[in-house]
């Protein structure tokens, strides 16, 4: 299964952006997402690749479920999923 993660854009420099993941920062490649992407929007990212930028009216949905998902990371292997998604290659 393939499984991406949100992120907030905090800044674009041509097709890479830094991306806020709950307080981690990573860069992320804007090669394959669908849509343009600004500060202060949403994205969806797979393997370092923003891969859609999320619709203003389901960011909040879309946060809430990750958010229970790293709640429940030790019962649940599709939490554990996410965290190490949000944790490769991490920056400080």
């Amino acid at each position: 299964m393939c499984l991406g993660v949100p992120g907030k854009v905090l800044e674009v420099n041509d097709m890479t952006a830094l991306v806020d993941f709950w307080g981690v920062r990573k860069q992320v490649l804007l090669h394959t997402v669908d849509s343009p992407v600004a500060p202060g929007d949403y994205v969806l990212v797979h393997v370092g690749f923003a891969i859609r930028r999320i619709p203003t009216g389901q960011i909040e949905e879309t946060l809430a479920f990750y958010e229970t998902l790293l709640r429940t990371a030790e019962e649940d292997l599709m939490a554990a999923d996410v965290q190490e998604e949000m944790g490769a290659g991490e920056e400080t």
